[in-house]
C-alpha cells in the first residue's frame, strides 16, 4: 500500500491532505496520529477507496487510483478490511451472526459461512462468546467481533480508525496484542489513533503524524526497512522526567 503525493481538497473545506507519500509493506505495523481535523480520517478514506485524491496516487495491492474503474472498486475494498470506533455490529444479532452475515454479502458460498465464521472468531478469541448477543459483550469483545468482521476478505491491509478510542485500559491491551497476532501472519496494519501514551508504550513501532493535512514526521526513513511493533508484555514504567509537548514526535518518541 502506497501513497504518492497524495492531496484531497473538498470545496469550501480546502485540502484535508496535502502532498503526503508513505508506504507500508507486508507484515507492517503503523501508527497514524494527529489532533483532531489532522487528515487522519481522511487518508483511511482515501486507502480505502471510498474517496479519490484530488492529486497524487494512492496504490493498493496492484490497484490505482488514477486508473481503478468503478466496476473495479470492489476488489479493491476487498482487499481493504476496515475496523471503526463505535463498531458497528447489527443490534440484535449474535457475534456468529455479524461475522456470517458479513461473509453472506461478500459472496462467501453458503457451505463455507459456518466454518469461516468460527474460524475467525476463534482467531480473536471470542470463540466461546459466538452465540452470545451484541448487547451482552463488552466493548472490547464488541471491537473483537468488528475486527473479525474486517478479516472476512482475507485483506491485504487493514485499517482500524481509533479502535480503542472506546475502550479501557485492559481492553486496549488485548486489541493490540490481537494486531500483533494479525500484522505477524503478513497483513498490514495501520491504526489511527491520538492516543499518545498508548503510542509510546511502544517506542519501537512506526509512527506517521499528520498536522492539518500535512506528514511532519515519519520515525522510520525510506532505508530503514518494514517496521516491527514490539512484541506483547507490560508496559514501560513511567518515566520520572517531563513530558516535552503534545507532539507525537515529543515526549519520548
Amino acid at each position: 500500500m502506497k501513497l504518492s503525493n497524495v492531496s484531497k481538497q473538498y470545496p469550501k473545506r480546502g485540502f484535508a491532505l496535502k502532498d503526503v507519500t508513505f508506504q507500508l509493506g507486508k507484515g507492517e505495523f503503523a501508527f497514524l496520529t494527529g489532533h483532531s481535523g489532522s487528515g487522519k480520517s481522511t487518508t483511511m478514506r482515501l486507502i480505502h477507496m471510498v474517496d479519490r485524491p484530488t492529486a497524487g496516487e494512492v496504490r493498493v495491492s496492484g490497484y490505482s487510483s488514477d486508473k481503478v474503474t468503478e466496476r473495479d472498486l470492489w476488489k479493491v475494498r476487498r482487499r481493504v478490511g476496515y475496523v471503526f470506533q463505535d463498531f458497528r455490529l447489527l443490534p440484535g444479532r449474535t457475534a456468529y451472526e455479524n461475522v456470517a452475515f458479513a461473509l453472506e454479502v461478500t459472496g462467501t458460498p453458503p457451505k463455507a459461512i459456518k466454518p469461516k465464521a468460527q474460524r475467525l472468531l476463534s482467531q480473536v478469541g471470542l470463540s466461546t462468546k459466538a452465540g452470545a448477543f451484541v448487547n451482552e459483550l463488552s466493548g472490547g469483545e464488541q471491537q473483537r467481533v468488528a475486527i473479525a468482521r474486517a478479516l472476512v476478505n482475507d485483506p491485504f491491509v487493514l485499517l482500524a480508525d481509533e479502535p480503542t478510542g472506546n475502550l479501557d485500559e485492559r481492553a486496549t491491551r488485548g486489541i493490540m496484542e490481537l494486531f500483533w497476532d494479525i500484522q505477524a501472519k503478513g497483513m498490514a496494519v495501520l491504526m489511527a489513533t491520538h492516543d499518545l501514551e498508548l503510542i509510546r508504550q511502544y517506542p519501537r513501532t512506526r509512527v506517521l503524524e499528520l498536522d492539518h493535512g500535512k506528514l511532519v514526521y515519519d520515525s522510520r526513513s525510506p532505508d530503514d526497512g518494514v517496521s516491527r511493533p514490539d512484541p506483547p508484555g507490560p508496559p514501560p514504567p513511567e518515566s520520572t522526567g517531563q513530558e516535552g509537548g503534545s507532539s507525537a514526535t515529543q515526549g519520548g518518541l
